[in-house]
C-alpha cells in the first residue's frame, strides 16, 4: 500500500516499522518518545513527501530520542480520527503512549527543532479527538 519512493524508503531504507490498527497500542507504549508519521496520499498532500525527507534527519538530531513509525494506510483515518488533527501530513508526538501533540505539514528546520523540544518537556495530555459541533434545534 505503499506510495511513493520516498515514503518506501521509511521502512526499507530507515526501518520504521508501519503501524496498523493491530500494532498501534504495543507500539506507542514502549517507554520514551514515539512520532507517528501519518503520511496520507501524495497525490493529494504535495508536503508528504517533504515531512517524509526530513524525518530521518529529525530522527538523527534528537540522537535516538525518538521511535518512529509510518501509519499503515488502512489505519490512517482510525486514528486520525483518535488523535484529532485535521492537516495532512502529520506527526503525532506521544511518550510512554502518552499523547504529547502534533506538527502538520512541512516546516522550517528551526521550527520542527523547536516545536520538538516545547513537545519534549510538554505533559501529556488527552488527544483533542474529532469534535462534531452540536447545534440544538
Amino acid at each position: 500500500q505503499v506510495t511513493h519512493p520516498l515514503i518506501e524508503r521509511l521502512t526499507t531504507e530507515y526501518g520504521l516499522p508501519e503501524i496498523g490498527l493491530d500494532e498501534h497500542e504495543a507500539f506507542i507504549a514502549q517507554p520514551g518518545m514515539t512520532v507517528l508519521f501519518f503520511a496520507g496520499d501524495p497525490k493529494r498532500y504535495r508536503e508528504t513527501t517533504d515531512v517524509a525527507v526530513v524525518l530521518p534527519e529529525l530522527l538523527g538530531a534528537f540522537e535516538g530520542e525518538l521511535r518512529a513509525g509510518l501509519v499503515g494506510r488502512d489505519a490512517e483515518i482510525e486514528l486520525q480520527k483518535h488523535y484529532g488533527f485535521r492537516q495532512w501530513p502529520t506527526l503525532v508526538f506521544l511518550r510512554d503512549g502518552g499523547y504529547l501533540g502534533v506538527i502538520s505539514r512541512i516546516k522550517n528546520w528551526s521550527e520542527y527543532l523547536d516545536e520538538i523540544q516545547e513537545l519534549r518537556q510538554a505533559e501529556v495530555r488527552r488527544p483533542p479527538g474529532f469534535s462534531i459541533p452540536v447545534v440544538s434545534a
